[in-house]
């Protein structure tokens, strides 16, 4: 809240400065400046001080001094003749006057514009007496000046008063005073206070992002936990480290097991824990304050041992082989080696997946604990085991020569002695999935009891899946975003 409040403060020093700079300081104001007053003498001599004879007269100057006083317009709009504060009758617009010294003479030099010379004619009210020196209505466009030098006589004291300008401007700043400036090259003072001050508000800003409190404003508090489906780990391991790098307060425990577990586990809660599910596929019924919101769309793939020989299957190729109808690969295309069945626990999302859009019926029942040769009760000629997640059956195949199962498509991918099998020609592509091309995927669902409070840790984290962050996080780990489909709200392939 606080760099909110710099900020704008931030923005607004500099519009009132422009404001007083145009509409105060920018008005009508006229000015003047001393650039010379000095003795005029040439060091010390036997005789005093130079003394200063006038004209051809035989006066002696006792004590001379010079003036030069510049008259300028200091403002940022014109000066006229009628702009002077005097009576319409008086032609005098300025009075300078010397203090405790007497005009002797003066000139009117170093006009900034020719045309300023007609307005010092004999008529125009310049003129000097005793210590005073009147100056005629001159007007002055923007930075016109003129300048006045004055010879001088004093009484020899040690330091004259300086001069007093008197006179105003109609309308002018402080009352049309006409007011002392002082000669400068580099930005003003009211620039340079202007131009710490902003470096003081994006210092403070600077800091305030370092140290201040680093939270963005969807963060939520607490914890979570996120039960469910194992291949979908990967993704909700990495986006709850991520989230919780950006949210300072906040724990996420991923505590994936299975997509029916997951279900389960959230139900018995009751919604006293903050806990998300995550399903391959809807929820079975029977959970009616179970909602769910579509996620990501996910693709599985087939996974042989490299042993098999096997590149490609035709669906009715998987069907004979999970009816156990096939027991060698050379039955298929393959090498000689004995078929073995590695399949998912009945709790699994991915497994339902297999079932529902491939088999289009249930896997039988598991005959093998090691995966490799039949329990002593089996009567069945092939082997039929089941591991517990996504990681084990892909290690189950690779130590298993002729074994056969499936995973998440992209956990397969980089896993030695695992090869990913074609289904009816077409790889395991998104493109070719939302095509309907490529029939192995499945819609991966969040589940909450109830809704959740707007303001809750778990809302959050759902938010943060489904914007752009949490949707890259879906990306690199090779499922696609609901929101990157055609029709988001269903997240299934295109009709």
């Amino acid at each position: 809240m606080w760099e909110l409040l710099i900020a704008a403060i931030g923005v607004a020093v500099p519009i009132v400065t422009f404001l007083w700079e145009s509409l105060v300081v920018g008005r009508k104001r006229l000015g003047y400046r001393v650039q010379l007053d000095t003795r005029i003498r040439v060091g010390e001599r036997p005789g005093g001080p130079l003394r200063l004879r006038v004209g051809d007269s035989d006066t002696v100057l006792a004590d001379p001094t010079l003036v030069l006083l510049r008259v300028e317009n200091a403002g940022a709009t014109n000066v006229d003749r009628g702009d002077y504060a005097a009576p319409d009758d008086d032609k005098v617009g300025l009075r300078v006057t010397f203090p405790q010294r007497r005009v002797v003479d003066m000139a009117i030099t170093e006009l900034s514009d020719a045309h300023l010379e007609q307005f010092f004619g004999a008529e125009s009210g310049l003129d000097y007496a005793d210590s005073t020196i009147d100056l005629p209505r001159v007007p002055l466009n923007r930075k016109a000046h003129y300048k006045v030098l004055a010879v001088l006589e004093g009484i020899g004291i040690e330091q004259y008063p300086d001069p007093v300008v008197v006179g105003a401007i109609k309308g002018g700043v402080r009352d049309g005073r006409v007011l002392e400036t002082a000669s400068r090259t580099g930005p003003s003072r009211r620039a340079r206070w202007v131009t710490a001050f902003l470096v003081l508000v994006i210092a403070s800003l600077g800091v305030g992002s370092l140290l201040g409190d680093p939270d963005p404003l969807d963060c939520g508090h607490g914890q979570l936990v996120v039960v469910g489906s194992t291949a979908f780990t990967p993704v909700l391991r990495s986006a709850a480290q991520q989230y919780e790098r950006t949210c300072g307060d906040t724990r996420i425990a991923v505590e994936t097991g299975g997509s029916a577990d997951g279900i389960e586990r959230l139900n018995r809660t009751g919604g006293t824990t903050a806990v998300i599910a995550f399903s391959d596929g809807p929820k079975a019924d029977g959970y009616p304050r179970l909602i769910g919101r579509p996620i990501a769309f996910s693709l599985f793939t087939l996974v042989v041992h490299a042993d098999a020989g096997i590149r490609d299957l035709s669906t009715e190729q998987i069907r004979a082989l999970y009816a156990g109808e096939v027991a060698n690969w050379s039955e298929v295309g393959g090498n000689d080696v004995d078929v073995h069945l590695v399949s998912r626990q009945s709790n699994s999302g991915t497994r339902r997946a297999l079932e529902t859009r491939v088999l289009q019926r249930l896997e039988s029942a598991p005959n093998s604990t090691n995966c490799r040769t039949l329990d002593k009760l089996a009567t069945d000629q092939i082997t039929r085991c089941e591991r517990p997640s996504t990681e084990s059956v892909l290690s189950a195949v690779a130590d298993v020569p002729g074994a056969i199962g499936y995973s998440e498509a992209h956990a397969a991918a980089d896993v030695a002695e695992v090869v990913p099998v074609r289904i009816d020609g077409n790889e395991a592509e998104l493109v070719k999935a939302d095509h309907h091309a490529y029939p192995f995927w499945e819609t991966e669902y969040a589940y909450t009891f109830d809704e959740l409070p707007a303001d809750s840790l778990g809302a959050a984290f759902l938010r943060y899946l489904t914007n752009e962050v949490g949707r890259d996080v879906i990306r690199v780990e090779g499922h696609q975003p609901c929101a990157d489909l055609a029709n988001p709200v269903l997240c299934q392939p295109v009709k």
